[in-house]
């Protein structure tokens, strides 16, 4: 009996608060509401091909705040303030619709420019739109249109009618924007060209010198700056595009032939290792990287053997391989300079440069091993006192006479 009785006295009281709203507000509440209700799904679509959960969520905040606002106006604006028309209420409300339908408008314009001539591409192993020189212009294009038509209605809205008003405000932003265009102008210019030029795309794996040496993976170039991930450190780097631009930039990604990315390592081997033998142990632990899972080689990879150097006391000797799996470049050379290191001392190689002296003796100078406690050996002797077939006679320079290479 009492809960019919709190119902029938409550409805009076909504019939009352309803006969307040237009059909305006009641429009405005309702899509507010759906807006609000559906905004995850809402954003979601908007930022298809973004990976970045911060963005999302700082963009689904953004969202559901301007919704807030504009049903907490209306609410105010019929329960509490029945104003007129020209009302400062009804004027911050109209604002807020203003900006709201323009956020609103260029995203969408925004989605469908990136879907239309936007690329696809692969970056950390899921697909993504990313920007073009093409999608970038007209998004920046569209922001300056949706901009402008925002202002000059906002501008209407608050009632400066008159030109001399109007092109106050509109002034002082134009102003504002001049003082201010030596710090955002050059990075979208350069974020532009960058995007034109196709040298550096999202998903790109580059090499660059700023202040040290950098490998990192071109995440997302964004209007004033570019993102890298730091494939040594695992870290993001925010870099200028401006001053990106201005760094000699090694993409490692765009290969010069179907080979994939020409690697190199170099070893010191002495003079007394065969050719032959130095050749066999390179392509036996080529052969064992091509079947571990862990190195990304193709299948029928062939490794290049070349000395390139006749130093004093060793050979330089050069091996090229080549990998397509550029984003674990050093991950592949770490794993397959350890097999190298196996293969080595099962061959019985050595890979440390020797250090050598010559000793003069009555037969001309001998090159000897520098032992670890430098005690000098003579050309006619080993460590042993043991005399070497065809070796001089002559006394030996020690560690006082001159120590001629090493």
């Amino acid at each position: 009996m009492d809960d019919g009785w709190n119902l029938q006295a409550l409805l009076p009281v909504l019939r009352a608060a309803l006969a307040n709203f237009s059909i305006t507000d009641l429009v405005l509440i309702a899509v507010n509401s759906l807006l609000l209700l559906f905004s995850q799904p809402i954003i979601n679509l908007f930022s298809h091909g973004e990976t970045r959960n911060e963005v999302q969520k700082r963009r689904l905040h953004l969202f559901r705040v301007i919704n807030l606002m504009i049903l907490l106006l209306v609410l105010f604006y019929s329960l509490f303030l029945p104003l007129a028309s020209h009302s400062w209420v009804t004027r911050v409300l109209s604002s807020l619709l203003v900006a709201y339908l323009g956020y609103l408008g260029f995203h969408l314009i925004n989605y469908l420019i990136k879907r239309r001539f936007g690329r696809e591409r692969e970056v950390g192993g899921s697909k993504v739109i990313a920007e073009t020189y093409n999608s970038r212009l007209l998004s920046l294009l569209t922001a300056i249109f949706v901009f402008i038509v925002v202002l000059i209605s906002v501008v209407q809205i608050f009632g400066f009618d008159s030109l001399l008003q109007a092109g106050g405000v509109i002034g002082f932003i134009g102003v504002f924007l001049a003082l201010t265009q030596s710090s955002w102008a050059p990075d979208i210019i350069s974020g532009l060209i960058i995007l034109n030029s196709k040298l550096v795309e999202e998903g790109d794996v580059i090499e660059f010198s700023d202040g040290e040496r950098i490998t990192g993976m071109v995440f997302k170039t964004k209007v004033f700056h570019t993102e890298i991930l730091n494939l040594i450190n695992n870290h993001r780097i925010m870099l200028q595009n401006s001053r990106l631009r201005q760094q000699t930039i090694h993409n490692l990604s765009k290969f010069a032939s179907a080979k994939g990315l020409r690697e190199v390592l170099s070893f010191k081997i002495g003079y007394g290792v065969e050719e032959a033998a130095v050749r066999a142990m390179f392509e036996a632990a080529a052969e064992e990287a091509i079947q571990d899972p862990d190195i990304p080689f193709d299948e029928g990879m062939e490794v290049d053997v070349k000395p390139v150097e006749a130093g004093d006391f060793a050979v330089l000797w050069n091996l090229y391989y080549h990998t397509k799996d550029v984003r674990h470049l050093h991950r592949t050379r770490q794993l397959f300079l350890g097999l190298i290191l196996k293969h080595a001392r099962e061959a019985g190689i050595g890979l440390a440069t020797p250090m050598q002296c010559e000793l003069t003796g009555s037969g001309g100078p001998v090159a000897a091993p520098l032992t670890g406690d430098r005690h000098a050996q003579t050309a006619g002797e080993t460590d042993t006192g043991a005399p070497q077939p065809g070796a001089g006679s002559g006394p030996a320079v020690g560690p006082a006479g001159p120590l001629l290479r090493r």
